[in-house]
């Protein structure tokens, strides 16, 4: 059932209103307060579908209530109740967000389509809202062991803000999952996300790729190029690696995150940007700060949130699930029907030693699918994938 709530000075167009709403469609709950502050409680109070809301009012007038309610429930749309000479004003309250406005006195087929019109708006806002929450299957975090449910919760609460996160972890545990997870269900979702490998880049072009440069900067620089925290600007960048970056670089970094600004190399103009920071590494930072290699300034700027990502030898009993998932993954990439793996084979495998974590699990289990019968054995694992 559609919560409807008129805000509506004039007793006799809100009774009409109400009356026209209920009547029209049993689905539809209204409410109705008779002035603005009234109005805005009620919305504090309550989950409303649409708010009806008249322009001219005592106490609180209509767009008032229309900023305000928009700071704190942005997703419900208002229709705006206009008199003749408030006009101006309802076509002003369209560009701060309203979804329509009805003149005085209500025309009721053009009401009852604007208001059939918000509601399947709002429906369609609700639905794009869940979406974002959830994370594509390519960068699904898969496991139930106390350590990952962990991360999950953390990630839960510190995705919806801006803080920055670090993520620590050996190569190939899957801190660029946690990166895009974060993303994903953040607010920013919709936005690019962008990932920088610090340790594949030279330390002479870490700069330029980060900022960008500027036509003639350096030899090659033949043009103008924007750099990474450019694109990724209203979104998130990811610094992969970010303990091979050079000290450089690092205090650039320092610099964007403190000031919100960047230069391009070679050029002194500031560019403002909007950009969350997550980070991730496979080294002790503390040492790399006490052997002098990374600015300690930085690391706390850049570990607000710490999440350290397990080995896949201190999760062993995520590995059937692992093997499940990879397993259907793989086969959905070659066409054909996911491979059963019998228990003794991922109690065979349950025991080896991950030293190169679930990226090393990922291919062992490719290999045993491409080499292996068509129902994985224990012979298959002794055979195809021996450590």
């Amino acid at each position: 059932m559609s919560k409807i709530l008129v805000i509506e000075d004039e007793s006799a167009i809100r009774r009409v209103l109400v009356k026209i709403l209920s009547e029209e469609n049993q689905a539809y709950q209204v409410e109705e307060a008779e002035h603005g502050t009234g109005g805005l409680d009620l919305i504090k109070k309550n989950d409303y579908d649409l708010v009806l809301c008249d322009i001219k009012m005592p106490r609180m007038d209509g767009v008032e209530v229309l900023q305000e309610a928009r700071k704190i429930k942005p997703e419900i749309p208002f229709i705006m109740i206009s008199g003749h000479g408030d006009l101006d004003t309802a076509v002003n309250t369209m560009r701060l967000g309203a979804f329509d406005y009805i003149s005085k006195p209500p025309d009721l087929n053009r009401l009852l389509t604007t208001v059939r019109n918000a509601l399947d708006r709002k429906e369609l806002v609700v639905e794009n809202k869940i979406l974002k929450k959830k994370v594509s299957k390519n960068y699904e975090m898969v496991g139930k062991s106390k350590e990952i449910d962990t991360i999950k919760e953390i990630i839960d609460k510190v995705a919806p803000t801006d803080a920055r996160v670090l993520i620590t972890g050996e190569n190939g545990t899957g801190k660029e999952l946690v990166a895009h997870w974060i993303h994903q269900k953040s607010e920013r979702s919709d936005a690019a996300f962008i990932e920088v490998n610090c340790a594949a880049i030279p330390s002479e072009l870490i700069e330029s790729e980060l900022f960008g440069h500027v036509k003639g900067a350096f030899t090659s620089a033949v043009k103008d190029r924007a750099g990474k925290f450019e694109t990724a600007n209203k979104g998130t960048i990811f610094l992969d690696e970010v303990g091979d970056m050079s000290l450089s670089a690092q205090a650039k970094v320092l610099r964007a995150l403190q000031e919100n600004k960047i230069s391009r190399v070679g050029s002194d103009k500031d560019i403002k940007v909007d950009v969350r920071v997550v980070a991730a590494t496979n080294k002790d930072l503390q040492k790399e700060i006490a052997e002098g290699k990374f600015r300690e300034d930085l690391y706390h700027r850049l570990a607000v949130i710490l999440v350290k990502v397990p080995a896949l030898n201190d999760r062993r009993e995520d590995i059937p699930l692992l093997i499940e998932h990879f397993s259907a993954k793989i086969a959905e990439e070659h066409g054909s029907s996911p491979k059963k793996f019998s228990a003794k084979a991922i109690d065979l495998l349950k025991g080896y030693n991950w030293t190169g974590n679930i990226r090393e699990l990922r291919n062992v289990v490719e290999r045993l699918i491409i080499l292996g019968g068509d129902a994985i054995s224990e012979e298959d694992v002794k055979l195809f994938a021996s450590k």
